[in-house]
Order: structure tokens, then C-alpha cells, then sequence
């Protein structure tokens, strides 16, 4: 993909995401990570916030700025095998809500680190921070190919339905590699096509925005980890036939059934321990 191409996604992704962060900031109703008015795909996805991923234990306490702002498709926080005193790291942490959860599992002993490239959503999961009185998190700006964090730092990286927005997932993959400590791990949920999207879905800014055009097949998502060295990868999957958590296809005639090659997928890898 041509460097002028991933520049258009990102920027495409920054505008549409600080859009929902102000939508949010002022207490507008719930958003929705899906394309809307603009375009012709407006009404082709419901948003599904949260999709029943999280308990209502897990939610009490968590501030509701956060807790109603859910632009994920799972909840890798529950699955991840959080330890105390452990360092977390998660991709596009939006509003922060699996921060928050990660810094009680991890303790004040450890420490959570969210990274979002989208300057509106790093003000909200500060402010959001702020009002949980959470002092072991810490948001930073920046991109995932580009991550500002020291290598070899890092016990667990989480993201919830974010790598697949990245135009170039490789260099996500080879930072995930390069901050994890030996013998981490990576624990993500993302969205997933199990077939074939069109050229002109794949080539829709609004879709690669809404968590559609830049999804890969479950295969090549494997593949690209055990290239940069990841082992032991295993997969689940969670949501199929059109229903991803992050957006829900409703039906609509003039989609076609590409919508229906839709599927939401959790997967684990580890770094080799030295």
C-alpha cells in the first residue's frame, strides 16, 4: 500500500475517532464507531457498545464516561490472565475502559499503559482516569507502528477491535514484538473477514474507519504474528454471520452479503522467553 494511501486511512481513522471522543466529551448520546450521514454505507451498521462483553461486576465503579464508551468486539481484559505487578500495554485504548479494568487486575504494584493516536480520545481517558482515581495508568499519543514505549518493557499488550484499523499491521505486529518482555504475551480482540471483501469495500475511507475494509482473514492475521516470531498462537472465535461487536450489519438490500463474511476473533501469542 502506497505510503500516500496509509496516510489517507489514518487520517480518515484520527478524524473519525475524535469525532466520537467529542461526541462523548459533551455528553452527547452514546457513539458509535460506524460511518454515518456522509456516505452511502449510513445505516448499514448498528452500533452494539460494549456487545455484553462486560459484567456488570467488572463495570461497578468504572466511571460511566467509560463504561457506557465501549468501541471494542470483546473484552481481552477478562481472558488475558492478569497478574499482580504486571505492566500492560493496550492498542488504541479510546476511552479507556480496558485500561481501568487491567489496573485493578494488575494492582499498584503494576502498571497500565493505554496508547491512542487520537488526541481527543487521550484527553477523555485522562479525564476519565481522573474521575476513577486510578494513579497506576498513564495515556500516551501515538501510533501502534510507532510506539512510544522502551522495548522489552512490556508483560501483556491487550487491543480491543483496534489493529484492524492500522494500514500497515506489520509494523504493529514488529512493535508489539519489540516492547513485549521475553516470554510475554499478546492477547487482542479484533475483527475478521472469512472471505473476500470487495475492492470498493476495501477501498471505502468510512469503512476502514468503522473496523470493516482493513480486516483481515483469520489466516493471515496467524501468519503475520509467527513472521515477526509470536508463538503458540490460539484463536477463538467469537462473533460470525455480519456480527461484529464493534458494528452489527443490519440488512439492507443494496449491501450484498459481503457484510455476512464479518466475524469478531480473539487471539493469544506469546513472545519465546530467552
Amino acid at each position: 500500500m502506497a505510503n500516500q494511501d496509509e496516510q489517507e486511512i489514518r487520517d480518515s481513522v484520527r478524524r473519525r475517532y475524535a469525532s466520537l471522543a467529542r461526541q462523548r466529551d459533551q455528553r452527547d448520546a452514546p457513539a458509535s464507531c460506524c460511518p454515518s450521514g456522509s456516505t452511502d454505507m449510513s445505516g448499514r451498521f448498528l452500533a452494539a457498545s460494549g456487545c455484553g462483553a462486560y459484567s456488570p461486576d467488572e463495570l461497578d465503579g468504572i466511571p460511566k464516561e467509560a463504561s457506557n464508551f465501549s468501541l471494542g468486539c470483546g473484552n481481552p481484559t477478562a481472558v488475558a490472565g492478569l497478574a499482580h505487578g504486571e505492566t500492560v500495554l493496550d492498542l488504541g485504548s479510546g476511552g479507556g475502559l480496558d485500561c481501568f479494568l487491567a489496573a485493578r487486575a494488575v494492582g499498584p504494584a503494576g502498571r497500565v499503559i493505554g496508547l491512542d493516536m487520537t488526541p481527543e480520545m487521550v484527553g477523555l481517558a485522562r479525564e476519565n482516569a481522573r474521575q476513577a482515581g486510578l494513579e497506576n495508568v498513564e495515556f500516551r499519543l501515538g501510533t501502534m507502528e510507532r510506539m512510544p514505549v522502551e522495548s522489552n518493557s512490556v508483560d501483556v499488550i491487550l487491543s480491543n477491535c483496534v489493529i484492524n484499523l492500522s494500514p500497515d499491521k506489520d509494523a504493529v505486529f514488529r512493535e508489539a514484538w519489540r516492547v513485549l518482555k521475553p516470554g510475554g504475551r499478546l492477547c487482542v480482540s479484533d475483527i475478521v473477514t472469512l472471505r473476500q471483501l470487495p475492492d470498493e469495500v476495501r477501498a471505502d475511507m468510512a469503512l476502514w474507519a468503522s473496523c470493516v475494509a482493513g480486516a483481515l482473514h483469520p489466516d493471515e492475521y496467524l501468519a503475520k504474528l509467527e513472521a515477526v516470531g509470536f508463538e503458540d498462537a490460539a484463536v477463538q472465535m467469537e462473533s460470525s454471520s455480519g456480527q461484529s461487536c464493534c458494528c452489527s450489519c443490519a440488512e439492507e438490500p443494496s449491501a450484498g452479503d459481503w457484510p455476512a463474511a464479518l466475524a469478531s476473533m480473539r487471539v493469544t501469542a506469546f513472545k519465546p522467553a530467552e
